[in-house]
């Protein structure tokens, strides 16, 4: 067993470096095609350390930074080979490769950078912070009542942007000596007001069940995924009735930590092939695409773990389950709409045509969601959070304005 693994582990070592090595190559060759970005140009920075495999931290807040980008230009700064290779693909925004202190520097000197925004809490953070002058501002990548959306390190950054009331709460019980009132800004969601992505079947009588479980967690108290204790019994039990659609959209990071995870989602996606090749008529969707929107909308009960899914698909106001997780240790908070959600627990996922059955033909359903909606999002009519988060950043300006003539004088 001890040689199995280390072969294992060696196989893995060598694949990364490959890649590592072709994003390299790809990266260099795409930076000398397009030439040095224009100095002077950008007022606004997205400061991401990470490789590919957290990309959709960044690509969920494409188009709200297009949209901010045609008032102050948006440059990504990008650290990681991988990170960069990726992002350039995407070609969604300008993007400066800055591998090293030195590259950052360099790229804080031709631009004209008064704020810079943070998806994630990367150590590698710490190193931009070094440069004042500018605003911090962390944005986060999601909306949850998991503990990482109340964490102590958003003392570090001059201000953050928060989804709304239950945001605020949240921080309130947990940070001490912290002012809400001055360091946050409460913006809603705005990558529902572009929810977007064409939908990859045909409507039909069938009943869409959106299953995106969450990733396996680096430690007990986050062992929120569910697609060993849940994921595998509740897709055979909707994929064998013959009235529902699975869509199936698991976390990027599945198994990374947890083999056992890797190996269930393997089996589920083996699971969804098979039942399309017995009924053509079935198109359950195996989704691994970098657009997230349309998945949200057009379901008619989601399942999702205790992630930032479940405020992803709550903002459209829509029926919706939360597997409870199994490890006793992990964390759960439930002051907020976990303490009113509907719970699936991993006893039940043999009987999800029966619960889906129940949410559905719930009257109550639609105004609990409302409420909560209102509480974790505000105003969520067409556009309400773009025009929040682009008011928030005009502020930040403003502010910056008045510091930078204050210092000078």
């Amino acid at each position: 067993m001890p040689l199995a693994r280390d072969a294992q582990l060696a196989v893995g070592l060598l694949r990364k470096a490959l890649a590592t090595r072709n994003a390299r190559r790809d990266l260099r060759r795409a930076l000398d095609a397009r030439g040095p970005l224009p100095a002077g140009r950008f007022t606004i920075a997205v400061y991401f350390a990470d490789g590919a495999v957290n990309m959709y931290q960044m690509r969920q807040w494409y188009a709200p930074l297009q949209e901010l980008a045609k008032t102050w230009p948006v440059v990504v700064i990008s650290r990681a080979i991988r990170g960069a290779d990726a992002l350039l693909k995407d070609d969604a925004l300008p993007i400066a490769y800055a591998p090293t202190v030195g590259a950052v520097e360099e790229v804080l000197a031709e631009q004209d950078i008064r704020v810079v925004l943070y998806v994630n809490q990367n150590t590698r953070n710490f190193q931009m912070f070094r440069y004042g002058h500018r605003w911090h501002v962390f944005i986060n990548h999601g909306e949850s009542d998991k503990m990482y959306m109340s964490t102590n390190q958003y003392k570090a950054y001059d201000y953050a942007f928060v989804a709304g009331d239950a945001a605020r709460a949240r921080l309130s019980r947990v940070l001490w000596d912290y002012d809400l009132d001055r360091r946050t800004f409460s913006i809603g969601r705005p990558q529902a007001d572009h929810y977007s992505g064409d939908v990859p079947y045909e409507s039909d009588d069938r009943t869409v069940v959106l299953y995106a479980p969450t990733w396996e967690g680096d430690r007990p108290s986050a062992h929120y995924g569910s697609v060993v204790t849940h994921g595998e019994t509740l897709v055979r039990a909707l994929l064998a009735t013959g009235r529902h659609r699975v869509v199936y959209r698991p976390h990027p990071r599945s198994g990374v930590v947890d083999a056992a995870y890797g190996a269930a989602n393997a089996r589920i996606v083996s699971a969804l092939a098979a039942a399309n090749a017995a009924d053509p008529d079935a198109h359950h969707v195996h989704d691994t695409g970098a657009e997230l929107g349309w998945q949200l909308a057009a379901a008619d009960l989601a399942i999702v773990d205790i992630s930032a899914m479940v405020y992803d698909r709550l903002a459209v106001g829509r029926p919706l389950m939360i597997t409870r997780p199994l490890d006793p240790e992990a964390l759960v908070d439930d002051s907020g709409y976990l303490s009113d959600c509907e719970w699936l627990d991993a006893s039940a996922s043999g009987s999800i045509v029966a619960e889906a059955d129940r949410v559905l033909g719930d009257p109550d359903a639609v105004g609990r969601l409302e409420h909560w909606v209102r509480h974790y999002f505000g105003d969520t009519g067409p556009g309400a959070a773009t025009a929040r988060f682009e008011a928030a950043i005009g502020e930040l300006m403003q502010r910056w304005e008045q510091w930078h003539a204050d210092s000078a004088g």
